[in-house]
C-alpha cells in the first residue's frame, strides 16, 4: 500500500498562488495514477485534476482549467498541484489520492476509483 501526505496549503489573497505537494511512501509511486480532489464546507468532494502514471495525460475540472497544473516527479515520489489566479471559491480542503493501474496513460477522474487518500491540506482564499 501507499501512504500520502499533502502539504503546501495556507491562506492566500484572491489572485495569488499556492503549490500543493503530495508525498508518497510505502510503495512504487510510479505504479499509481494520482488525482487531486477538494471539499468545501457543506459541499461534496469534487475532482480537481488527475495525472497518469507516466505524466503523459492530465485532466482538469472545468472550474480550474487554465489556472491549475498537476504534475508529478516519480523519482521523488511526489505529485504537485500548482494553483494560480486563486479565487475565493477555491477555498476547500484539498486531498491527494492514488490508484494503482496497469495503464501508464490512464487518468482516473472518479473518486470511488481511488483507494489511497491523504489527510488533506486546507486552502483558504480571501477576497
Amino acid at each position: 500500500q501507499v501512504q500520502l501526505v499533502e502539504s503546501g496549503g495556507g491562506l492566500v489573497q484572491a489572485g495569488g498562488f499556492l503549490r500543493l505537494s503530495c508525498a508518497a511512501s510505502g510503495h512504487t509511486f510510479s505504479r499509481y495514477a494520482t488525482g487531486w480532489f477538494r471539499q468545501a464546507p457543506g459541499k461534496e468532494r469534487e475532482f480537481v485534476a488527475g495525472i497518469s502514471r507516466s505524466s503523459s495525460s492530465t485532466t482538469y475540472a472545468d472550474s480550474v482549467k487554465g489556472r491549475f497544473t498537476i504534475s508529478r516527479d516519480n523519482a521523488k515520489n511526489t505529485a504537485y498541484l500548482q494553483m494560480n489566479s486563486l479565487k475565493p471559491e477555491d477555498t476547500a480542503v484539498y486531498y491527494c489520492a492514488a490508484a494503482e493501474t496497469g495503464d501508464p496513460y490512464r487518468v482516473i477522474v472518479g473518486g470511488r476509483s481511488y483507494y489511497y487518500w491523504g489527510q488533506g491540506t486546507q486552502v483558504t482564499v480571501s477576497s
